[in-house]
């Protein structure tokens, strides 16, 4: 088997920004595995808050290219790496590998349903009220909205997207960045604001501070969710995860971390980092079992891949062989 590694660069349609900075690119780390003229391909994207780069994810993909160009199953690549971007890379293209060489689809091979078109959140990137107003204006149409918050103004930015899309559902999504004396503002205020679900109030490893707020509506742990060994502990204080396969670390993992929270009673969300449809194709396999689907990532690129997902508006189709799986 020969493994070739690639860093990609593709350029936003606007600025992508939460409360711990902002972007216009996506950095990204693909790699392709070819077998008996077979060719599968695994997309991660590397992210700082987890101490990740594209040389650091590239740099643990050449450690273990021996391993991997000797011959390695999917179980084989789960213990091969830890946890994250570089495993998320190869356990996909280990699946679409696996997929192309069997003639099955992956969701064949991994014992699912054939999946179904699903709903996606549209997110409105963090900025100020009037513009978060406009930009939920904007995607008209689409009737879940993934609202950015994150400083002081919180309750004026979701109060400024709720006026304008009366008729959207909303995920509020903190990314660490909310404090004891602002959550309880959100949280009076959740109900009538038509918010549904809270991302991460606190930064990860602040989770017990939960315990001091009765939440009338679900709270997801995201930043402090990993892989399945999570969800024991993150059951005490969330009543919701968002699973994402480069936190996770590749499909195998995710769907593990998916049936661990359905046995410890959890609501499920899908989500993605901003990159191609390649690393979002698996987790629209996932998403099938979710009660949330956040994986609106390429509709953020100026330009996707060749045979990328397609979107009618928010609803979200199962991707084609010749994407992935």
């Amino acid at each position: 088997m020969k493994m070739d590694i690639y860093q990609e660069t593709w350029p936003l349609r606007g600025v992508f920004r939460i409360a711990r900075g902002a972007r216009t690119h996506a950095h990204i780390v693909t790699i392709t595995l070819n077998k008996d003229q077979a060719i599968g391909r695994g997309e991660c994207v590397p992210y700082a808050r987890y101490g990740e780069s594209s040389g650091s994810v590239i740099a643990q993909l050449e450690a273990v290219r021996p391993m991997v160009e000797a011959g390695i199953d999917i179980d084989c690549a789960q213990a091969l790496l830890p946890a994250g971007a570089a495993r998320n890379a190869l356990d996909c293209a280990l699946w679409d590998l696996a997929a192309k060489t069997s003639g099955k689809r992956v969701w064949q091979l991994a014992g699912l349903d054939a999946p179904k078109p699903v709903l996606t959140a549209f997110t409105i990137s963090l900025d100020e009220p009037e513009l978060m107003a406009k930009a939920a204006i904007a995607a008209k149409g689409r009737s879940l909205l993934k609202v950015k918050i994150g400083g002081a103004g919180d309750i004026e930015r979701v109060a400024a997207v709720a006026r304008a899309r009366p008729d959207a559902r909303l995920i509020v999504d903190a990314n660490e960045g909310l404090n004891s004396e602002s959550l309880p503002d959100l949280l009076r205020d959740a109900q009538a604001l038509n918010i549904e679900l809270i991302e991460q109030p606190f930064a990860a490893g602040h989770d017990n501070r939960l315990g001091e707020f009765k939440s009338p509506i679900p709270l997801c742990a995201d930043e402090s969710f990993h892989t399945s060994a999570d969800v024991e502990g993150l059951a005490r204080h969330y009543t919701a995860l968002n699973i994402k396969l480069d936190k996770a670390g590749g499909f195998t993992e995710s769907l593990k971390a998916v049936r661990a929270a359905r046995a410890a009673g959890m609501g499920v969300m899908i989500g993605c980092m901003v990159g191609t449809s390649l690393v979002t194709a698996p987790a629209v396999l996932l998403a099938q079992l979710a009660d949330w689907v956040d994986l609106d990532g390429p509709l953020w690129l100026d330009k996707d891949r060749d045979q990328g997902l397609n979107y009618e508006g928010s609803i979200l189709h199962p991707p084609s062989p010749d994407l992935w799986g």
